[in-house]
């Protein structure tokens, strides 16, 4: 069709009956193809203000989950927060990516930014780990390491547990541990999420001799490696023992602890 004979055809069909039902199914076509145009352009291009907006407001929970533990508040007022983007596998931080617009969720979605775990090493029952995750991490004016806050998560009864478990300087001591997503069953496992549960965790310890010896028991919690589990919700409390074990091992962020240790953040 020449370039001249395409706006007489337009006129032609816009000048037709609006009760023409060949000009009511075109024009309500166009009007829902623009429509889903203009919101896909829209998702696509908000996607990194949504997912900064949200770990904002999870960060928000993690500093107000912090400044309710005994003597934290101190602590908080002296330190700077730093975001930190971790290669999990390797235990370095990545200094060329913007952790302000770091999206862990995609990256444990994309096949090509996570790894498949097998049935030995997935521990926390999550099929895949992201390769790369997000760490907050509050230095003291001396650049001393204050607190390590840690985003783990895990497969529990009837739904993934998401929590922040927050270290201590010496990197094994538990100042905090808070539950920000579950979906367990009501009055029972959804108790994680209560801070009277949450209480027991600050002083806990999670390393012995280097190697992972934290553990949520049925009961009668003795010593510093241990903490009640929930009653009525056994498969819920060794859902959240599972998940510390895998993500303070080397499939998790254990390298990345180790390297803490030994001074060395590059």
């Amino acid at each position: 069709m020449s370039a001249d004979r395409a706006p007489n055809t337009l006129r032609r069909f816009f000048g037709r009956p609006n009760d023409d039902r060949g000009k009511t199914l075109a024009v309500a076509l166009l009007v829902a193809l623009g429509c889903g145009l203009l919101v896909s352009t829209a998702a696509v291009a908000l996607r990194p203000i949504q997912a900064a907006n949200i770990e904002a407001a999870r960060a928000r929970q993690m500093l107000a989950m912090l400044e309710s533990v005994p003597g934290m508040s101190q602590i908080l007022a002296a330190s700077e927060v730093e975001l930190w983007v971790v290669d999990l596998d390797t235990g370095t931080v990545d200094r060329e990516i913007d952790a302000a617009g770091f999206d862990q969720a995609a990256e444990a979605a994309d096949p090509e930014r996570s790894t498949a775990l097998s049935r030995s090493e997935d521990l926390a029952g999550l099929g895949r780990r992201e390769n790369r995750a997000l760490v907050h991490v509050l230095t003291e004016p001396d650049g001393a390491i204050a607190l390590v806050v840690l985003p783990v998560r895990g497969t529990g009864y009837q739904s993934t547990i998401r929590a922040y478990l927050a270290l201590e300087g010496d990197l094994s001591t538990v100042a905090a541990f808070t539950v920000y997503e579950q979906g367990e069953t009501a009055g029972l496992g959804s108790r994680v999420a209560e801070r009277a549960w949450q209480a027991q965790w600050p002083g806990k310890e999670i390393f012995a001799d280097g190697s992972v010896a934290f553990d949520v028991v049925p009961s009668g919690a003795s010593g510093p490696y241990e903490v009640d589990g929930i009653s009525g919700a056994t498969v819920t409390s060794y859902a959240v023992a599972d998940m510390l074990l895998f993500w303070m091992g080397e499939r998790g962020f254990g390298p990345f602890l180790e390297i803490l240790k030994a001074g060395d953040t590059r």
